[in-house]
């Protein structure tokens, strides 16, 4: 009798990509907190990346690339929206005369932010467009 029927040696036991959302979210909220944009950036695309990862491995999608550059289309509409929570948008001169308050001596939190969540997402846009190009289409060991 075997001690674990059904199991095969095939099959990896657990999947790492766990670990990386979790640690995507943990950076991300950190940056968020004390208002560190290079950490919450870094946070979010580690995120994102994690999460795409998921999908590749659990087979809902077969690449990894394009999902990349959908998750980074989401986080550029949530960060557009926080942004714009914080703006007049219906008044030109009163979205002027927020953007310039938002980065002025006293910055709106919220909006550096929200900036901060459409950069990430900017970059995870680049990242899934240009990787799929320079990646080597085999492995070369």
């Amino acid at each position: 009798m075997e001690d674990q029927p059904g199991l095969s040696d095939q099959y990896r036991m657990s999947s790492p990509w766990p670990v990386f959302v979790v640690l995507g979210l943990v950076l991300s909220e950190l940056g968020v907190l004390f208002g560190i944009v290079p950490l919450s950036v870094g946070g979010l695309l580690l995120f994102v990346g994690a999460i795409s990862g998921i999908l590749t491995e659990s087979g809902y999608t077969n690449s990894l690339w394009r999902v990349l550059g959908i998750l980074g289309t989401v986080l550029i509409l949530a960060g557009g929206i926080l942004i714009g929570t914080q703006l007049q948008l219906s008044d030109p001169s009163g979205l002027l005369s927020g953007l310039t308050a938002a980065f002025g001596a006293q910055p709106n939190g919220i909006i550096v932010r929200g900036v901060s969540i459409v950069v990430a997402g900017a970059l995870a846009i680049v990242a899934g467009a240009v990787v799929p190009f320079v990646q080597p289409d085999s492995d070369p060991l």
